[in-house]
């Protein structure tokens, strides 16, 4: 059974923000909605200070406590481990927005642009009312990889079914693929390295991977 998941090495990533671009781009998402973020870390003690990034979105938990909570059942989880949201079935309450440990979910109630009342190319082309007064979060990019097995590629590998973000990473810190799967990159680099998942404790089983040290 496939489990797609992702993996960002946090060695590598260098605070760019060009995920949070391209998910933007990708996504048109209005103002004040981001689905990817990258967090600014600062750590230890004047002298010895270290400032960190960490990209965070949705992170396609195992046990999403977003769909434990939805009255409509518009979340759910899929059998290749994506989270996702009906649009047609949300009824916008907020639940999930308040579930999620990861604050990975917005609601836009009105349709707004990045420059007033006139939409850019790209937010007319991806502009779709359905994000109206619904939940909303990171989908991993799925519509991208439900046409992986038509095009016969595979999402990880291949640019055109993986994420805009993992496309867009400009030092490689960012991996997607089928956990699953043993001779994929994505499970080849969790075991030569050291990795932890946001608030393992709360038992969500995140499918965000964070490395952090060789094996």
């Amino acid at each position: 059974m496939t489990r797609y998941a992702m993996a960002i090495d946090l060695r590598r990533c260098v605070g760019c923000q060009t995920c949070t671009a391209a998910c933007k781009q990708k996504n048109a998402t209005p103002p004040g909605v981001q689905w990817r973020r990258v967090l600014d870390i600062e750590s230890g003690e004047f002298p010895d200070v270290r400032r960190s990034f960490m990209p965070v979105a949705c992170m396609h938990c195992d046990e999403p406590p977003c769909e434990e909570v939805c009255p409509t059942t518009a979340t759910y989880k899929r059998a290749d481990g994506l989270v996702a949201i009906n649009y047609e079935l949300c009824i916008g309450c907020a639940n999930c927005v308040m579930a999620c440990p990861y604050e990975a979910r917005s609601i836009a109630h009105e349709a707004n642009f990045a420059y007033g009342d006139q939409p850019m190319p790209n937010e007319r082309a991806m502009f779709d009312p359905e994000r109206i007064n619904v939940a909303t979060k990171c989908t991993f990019c799925i519509e991208r990889i439900d046409q992986a097995e038509a095009l016969g590629m595979t999402p990880g590998l291949d640019h055109q079914v993986t994420p805009a973000c993992v496309n867009s990473c400009l030092s490689g810190a960012m991996v997607f693929g089928d956990l699953n799967d043993p001779e994929s990159t994505i499970s080849q680099l969790l075991k030569e390295t050291k990795s932890y998942r946001q608030s393992e404790e709360l038992l969500t089983g995140p499918g965000v991977y964070y490395i952090w040290d060789k094996a």
